[in-house]
């Protein structure tokens, strides 16, 4: 039976480190085209109208304070054509999404 001793182990990782490294090396050179994405015109516009929407504020504090005056004066009043139509809007923007 042969039992291997420190300095056999040491060899052999060295062998091994080195086919590795030499491995690496040759996959590097062989490299082929690099990938590229193309976005279409509707994902650019998609960016484009995301950027802007983060851009705006969570809250519009002036509509905020404008509709708030409005209800505490009792001068703010909507209609039901109103509320359904904002309604529907909301039901046909849902499903285009």
């Amino acid at each position: 039976m042969k039992i291997f001793n420190h300095s056999n182990v040491n060899k052999a990782m060295q062998i091994y480190n080195n086919k590795s490294t030499e491995k690496l090396k040759k996959s590097k050179e062989v490299e082929g085209p690099k990938d590229e994405i193309q976005l279409s015109d509707k994902a650019r516009e998609y960016q484009i109208a995301m950027k802007a929407f983060k851009s705006l504020p969570e809250t519009r504090e002036n509509l905020v304070n404008e509709l708030r005056n409005q209800i505490t004066q009792g001068s703010y009043s909507v209609s039901g054509e109103e509320i359904a139509d904002k309604i529907v809007a909301s039901v046909l923007i849902d499903k285009k999404i």
